[in-house]
């Protein structure tokens, strides 16, 4: 059997008029510039595919630009050119035949022959942390794992794409030929490399931007000079601990063994079994990782790295972490947190005129949180905002400084709104929520504000030079968060039993001095917080209670007896 990836369709398509279609490795690459984006069954495979082929075949066949004006060379091109073109092709043809899924001496991404000592294979669902296999037994799998699960080349190889980036830790099988066995079993493995960190990726508006976006300028010639797998001898059941000799083999990285088990089905070839080892050990988070903010450690304990990247947090939006993403200044004396090199790159580019001014960039957000000894999935992150490219430059600093006013705005509206909710429950002789149970009014506030950041961001993007346009959008900003975090607070109250209105009063816990919780100090507590946290929606609030006195004054003028 043989299914060769750079020929055969396997990866899913969005071109920018038709509908979405399965295209080949080639094919994906000679048509980026017509493809928006790539359909694909989980949002982790967006990074996996990128690092593990696309961006790999590209730097390895062609290079990185080498300069900025080279960069924009490459962007005003619009997709490949011919030569580049032609290139691609060759390339793909002089590896054909490590490309192969399938193969019996080479298959891609897989040891030929991997078996364990006793020959047992699992089910492929073992790659899908969606379906029951062992210790993960998702709530809503659609199967159990004594059913049979086929999957068609194209989707084995996407699944074992993202077994290699984000495969859970913990015991895997011993493999035939792997030295560190021990009872048939190896321990101590990690997740996979992206697992280990919060992936930060920049999206153009097609995927030839989105390559060209993703690929760090190779100012000294030395991105292109390693290699990736599939240029290297076929992979062995034998692993070690490392660190990553150079871009192309951090984005190859092999941290599992796997085999991928077909059969001959009236349908063609189908993947039902696999065999999945322990691979090669990442020692480190190298410096050179373009797809991580960062945080840093002015005084690390003993072992601890200074630097290490910055992982995202579950039921947080991508624009609630802004503040990493936007922090081009490297922390000297202090702890802080820093942006992708990437993204640090799209700031240049923008600095130099390498990139419009209203140019409609998208960064990407992929993560996931493990659970038990990290031996299961417990959640999925993904997430994708618009970002003026103008704020990651280093002379657009009051745009960003607007940017994560509007954030930081949101929080302490929701943290606000927490707190009323906590003085409401007192004033009813109750006890604040513990921090990890109940729902909480601010997740509401920031869940119904998510679609007007997303707005305010775009319409920056816009005109991101504009400072009369830019304070009117934060002003209908403030307004927009006063209106929401009242209309809560409104739903709170009505919720609050009439005992609430009277108050109780409690001793404070480190002195003798009584507090009262009241309704009405709760309310006033809200007002005096959003004013303090929204001024333009404040002073706005203020004139519009002024006329309406003045309006009143003068109908009672009006009304008087002569």
């Amino acid at each position: 059997m043989s299914f060769d990836l750079a020929s055969a369709p396997w990866l899913g398509t969005l071109p920018r008029s038709g509908d979405p279609a399965e295209l080949s490795l080639l094919e994906t690459l000679l048509k980026a510039h017509l493809i928006t984006g790539l359909s694909l069954p989980s949002p982790t495979m967006m990074p996996a595919v990128l690092r593990q082929v696309l961006l790999p075949v590209v730097l390895h066949a062609l290079g990185a630009p080498r300069s900025l004006q080279e960069w924009q060379e490459w962007f005003e091109r619009d997709g490949f050119s011919p030569e580049q073109r032609e290139k691609l092709a060759t390339y793909l043809n002089e590896h054909r035949d490590r490309f192969d899924l399938l193969s019996d001496r080479a298959p891609f991404a897989q040891v030929a022959g991997l078996a364990t000592p006793k020959g047992e294979t699992k089910s492929v669902a073992l790659l899908i942390p969606s379906m029951a296999s062992g210790n993960n037994v998702p709530v809503f799998s659609c199967l159990t794992e004594g059913e049979t699960l086929e999957l068609r080349p194209a989707e084995a190889a996407l699944w074992l794409l993202n077994a290699q980036c984000w495969d859970t830790a913990a015991i895997k099988s011993g493999a035939v030929g792997d030295d560190k066995v021990k009872s048939g079993k190896t321990t101590g493995n990690p997740v996979g490399p992206l697992g280990q960190l919060g992936v930060v990726m920049p999206l153009g508006e097609s995927l030839y931007e989105t390559i060209l976006l993703n690929l760090p300028i190779d100012y000294d010639g030395q991105a292109a000079r390693g290699k990736p797998q599939w240029a290297g001898e076929p992979g062995t059941a034998s692993w070690e601990s490392r660190p990553a000799r150079d871009l192309l083999d951090l984005w190859t990285w092999q941290s599992r063994r796997i085999r991928l088990i077909a059969t001959d089905t009236p349908h063609g070839p189908r993947v039902t079994r696999v065999v999945l080892a322990a691979g090669d050990r990442l020692t480190a988070t190298p410096p050179f990782e373009p797809h991580t903010a960062w945080n840093h450690v002015a005084k690390p304990r003993a072992g601890q790295s200074p630097r290490y990247p910055r992982r995202h947090r579950p039921g947080r939006s991508a624009w609630q972490g802004l503040n990493a993403l936007l922090t081009l200044a490297l922390p000297e004396e202090s702890d802080g947190v820093s942006t992708s090199l990437l993204l640090r790159q799209v700031g240049e580019l923008y600095a130099a005129g390498c990139l419009p001014a209203n140019y409609p960039l998208r960064v990407a957000t992929y993560g996931v949180e493990y659970g038990n000894q990290s031996a299961v999935v417990e959640h999925v992150m993904a997430d994708e905002v618009p970002l003026p490219a103008a704020v990651l430059a280093a002379d657009h600093q009051d745009l960003c400084a607007l940017l994560l006013e509007a954030v930081t705005q949101a929080d302490r509206a929701a943290f606000a709104l927490d707190r009323m909710l906590s003085d409401l429950r007192k004033a009813a002789g109750g006890d604040p929520l513990p921090r990890d149970k109940g729902n909480r009014p601010g997740e509401v506030l920031l869940h119904v504000l998510d679609p007007w950041v997303r707005r305010l961001l775009a319409g920056m993007i816009r005109q991101p030079d504009d400072i009369v346009v830019l304070e009117a959008g934060m002003s209908a900003w403030e307004e927009i968060v006063w209106r929401e975090t009242r209309r809560i607070a409104v739903e709170l109250f009505a919720a609050t039993p009439l005992t609430a209105f009277g108050g109780r009063t409690k001793r404070a816990e480190k002195s003798e001095k009584k507090d009262v919780y009241r309704s009405a100090t709760a309310d006033k507590a809200l007002t005096d917080a959003l004013r303090k946290i929204l001024p333009r929606a404040a002073e706005a609030e203020r004139d519009r209670a002024a006329e309406r006195n003045q309006t009143s004054g003068m109908s009672l003028q009006e009304e008087a007896p002569v």
